[in-house]
């Protein structure tokens, strides 16, 4: 049998951290479903002392995961071992992940102590969370950059006062291959006690060796990699939790293996880029949009005669069927649900009925619908919150020889709008339209179109940003017309605005100034 590693997923913290990748309560719940659904051993679902928002997401993500076990990070303080207690009492599996950097550059500039106080700070954390949770995780931050002596000896007083799981951050990606071996090796050596916990390690980027590191790792005894769903993270990310899978699974020789459901790393993928907006690069490793493409004459006579001349893997082992459905205008419903049901989307009869509708606008359009179009349009047809304004129809004109206008027609409840505007372009003018229907003006940050899948009549997706001042908003919306996509992006945006500002308007008037409902964006980071 091969050896377990636990796969400890911190997208919902770490990964959160990220610029622009903030996601609001309903949308950790919903991601760390589908974490679950793909077999993580643990969700970091936030840090619960950093925002109310941070708080809540931890104590609801608690309350609903059953298989996964979760985790709420806490910096080596009682105040924040507290906090993070009370989010995770209701978890089945609670961690408390108390974490207190150990390289001199951090202790002289941002901590100002002495190694002593930190050592004994450290012991005291563990003991303490021990007193509240079975299990307890201890990360020496910045551990790539400490001294090895004193790692080995905070480590050990962490091991001493209790910690289950011993995490060794590269914090800062400064760390490679052949040295963070020596490092593990190192502490396997000279710990007393470090076999009877689990040995962890946290990698990021910023060198591209996140992945290879996390490795090394591996190999030298770590049996827990914590990381992130398409690598996304603090600076240039954490290590891509999906590499390190199909690393293990693809060469079976190294006797390594994880729980996770390898045919979910798509699906589980493309719902964090449709939840940030934020795409991962056509090129990336394993869920990039290029990962199983092939152009070269060489290699597509090849893969033809045989897939593994080129493919050390197929792309139906992480969930991606490349084959033209045989799907079009004339499908019925019963069809269609029983290719979502391939696709691993179980609908109920409400949310078929609307993926069935955004079906039939697409095959009106389209000759070739292929399973990326499918997945777009179930993502795309469930909504997320209640629709104040729902897009009836819009109308645009537009050119370099013209002014650009658009008319837009909203629905609100009973009542229908219709307005017009003019614009620096047809998208523009949509955006002015629709404001002057709702009587609200937001700024647009962001907005960003891509084709989802081949030919001239591919699926345009619009992501937009936008923000009232203090809460950002991301909209999402799909079409083979460019301008209804983006005018139902805005749209999307503006009704989750008009949505969180309706449910704050309810909450009573002494609810904690810092929660930042909207973008669930901490006010306190930690960069373990």
């Amino acid at each position: 049998m091969p050896d377990l590693v636990r796969i400890f997923d911190t997208t919902l913290r770490d990964g959160e951290q990220s610029p622009g990748f903030s996601l609001n309560l309903d949308e950790k719940v919903k991601m760390a479903e589908q974490l679950e659904q793909l077999g993580v051993d643990i969700i970091e679902a936030g840090f619960p002392i950093a925002s109310e928002g941070d708080f809540q997401a931890v104590r609801e993500v608690s309350r609903q995961a059953r298989k996964s076990a979760v985790a709420g990070l806490a910096r080596a303080t009682r105040g924040d071992i507290d906090r993070a207690w009370e989010a995770l009492k209701h978890a089945k599996h609670p961690i408390i992940h108390t974490f207190i950097a150990t390289s001199d550059i951090h202790l002289q500039f941002k901590l100002r102590r002495s190694r002593e106080q930190i050592l004994e700070e450290a012991a005291e954390a563990v003991r303490y969370a021990r007193t509240l949770c079975d299990e307890v995780e201890f990360s020496a931050e910045d551990a790539t950059r400490s001294d090895v002596d004193y790692l080995v000896q905070v480590v050990q007083a962490a091991v001493d006062a209790g910690a289950s799981t011993i995490n060794i951050p590269d914090t800062v990606g400064y760390t490679i291959p052949d040295e963070y071996a020596a490092l593990i090796r190192a502490l396997r050596e000279r710990v007393r006690g470090i076999d009877k916990v689990v040995l962890s390690v946290h990698c990021h980027n910023d060198l591209g060796l996140a992945v290879a590191n996390s490795f090394a790792a591996v190999r030298e005894g770590a049996r827990q990699i914590e990381c992130t769903i398409n690598g996304i993270g603090e600076r240039a990310g954490n290590a891509s939790m999906e590499e390190l899978v199909m690393v293990f699974r693809t060469r079976p020789t190294l006797n390594l293996d994880t729980r996770i459901r390898s045919e979910e790393i798509y699906r589980t993928s493309r719902l964090l880029c449709n939840l940030t907006g934020t795409f991962v690069q056509p090129n990336k490793a394993i869920v990039g949009r290029n990962a199983f493409a092939h152009e070269a004459g060489i290699h597509q006579d090849g893969v033809l005669k045989n897939p593994l001349t080129y493919e050390i893997m197929t792309p139906q082992s992480i969930g991606l069927k490349e084959n033209t459905l045989v799907l079009g205008k004339h499908s019925g419903r019963h069809a269609l649900d029983s290719k979502f049901k391939e696709l691993g989307y179980s609908l109920n009869k409400e949310d078929l009925e609307k993926a069935y509708l955004l079906f039939c606008k697409v095959a009106d359009r389209k000759k070739q619908i292929y399973e990326e179009d499918l997945i777009t349009i179930v993502q795309d047809g469930l909504q997320e919150i209640p629709e104040t304004y729902h897009m009836l129809l819009v109308q645009s004109t537009g050119g370099n020889q013209a002014v650009s206008s658009a008319s837009v027609r909203l629905r609100k409840g009973s009542e229908e709008f219709t307005d017009s505007a003019v614009g620096d372009g047809p998208v523009d003018a949509c955006y002015k339209a629709i404001d002057r229907i709702t009587g609200r003006t937001y700024r647009l940050l962001d907005y960003s179109v891509r084709s989802t899948t081949k030919g001239k009549d591919s699926i345009g997706e619009v992501f937009v940003r936008i923000s009232t001042g203090k809460i950002e908003y991301i909209g999402r919306a799909a079409s083979t017309d460019i301008i209804d996509a983006s005018a139902r992006a805005y749209l999307n945006a503006v009704n989750k605005a008009i949505y969180h500002q309706q449910r704050l308007a309810l909450q009573p008037e002494d609810r904690p100034a810092r929660q930042r409902g909207g973008s669930g964006r901490p006010r306190r980071q930690a960069t373990v």
